[in-house]
């Protein structure tokens, strides 16, 4: 039974943290009609804060907004974090960061002590409206790109690394921005 619940651990660690890179772009013909409605779907998007209050995407209207789904036991997750920090500050009028956690196995209290021990200065948020099933995220890292006028951009799971994650970010700040 232990070897079994071991095995399932390691099991949904690695489809959870899984570096591969898989891609959705609003302007993808090849799957346009799911583009289509994981665009409707993120261009409605609200989220709860870690005080309980609704949040909804359109509050960030004006700005390129990354949703990026993590838990604080992902390491591809918040290896990211400094490098989306530093583009935030670069861009202060242009990008916004929402932290958002899915509830897979962190909950907000586990989101709220993370925020408390880091000097980030992301939205932190929770997924009670379930976006991530709606948009069938089956691991993390998982962004979401979102742009200044709510307009969904593309959406990946995995990490570039770092370094990776901050260019194309950047890239798409400034396309976008």
């Amino acid at each position: 039974m232990r070897n079994r619940l071991i095995y399932l651990v390691a099991l949904l660690f690695v489809i959870a943290c899984s570096s591969e890179k898989k891609k959705e772009t609003a302007s993808d013909s090849s799957q346009q009609n799911k583009s289509a409605s994981s665009a409707e779907v993120v261009e409605q998007a609200s989220f709860t804060d870690l005080q309980g209050n609704t949040v909804e995407l359109s509050a960030f209207e004006g700005k390129v907004v990354l949703i990026d789904f993590w838990e604080t036991w992902c390491k591809p997750c918040l290896s990211s974090f400094p490098t989306m920090q530093k583009l935030m500050e670069n861009y202060p009028d242009q990008f916004v960061v929402l932290a958002v956690t899915p509830g897979f196995t962190d909950d907000k209290e586990d989101a709220r002590t993370f925020a408390q021990n880091h000097d980030y200065d992301f939205e932190y948020l929770y997924d009670e409206n379930k976006l991530h099933e709606k948009l069938n995220v089956q691991g993390i890292p998982f962004k979401v790109f979102v742009g200044p006028n709510g307009e969904f951009i593309e959406s990946s799971m995995g990490s570039r690394g770092p370094e990776g994650d901050y260019k194309h970010a950047k890239e798409i700040i400034e396309k976008h921005g």
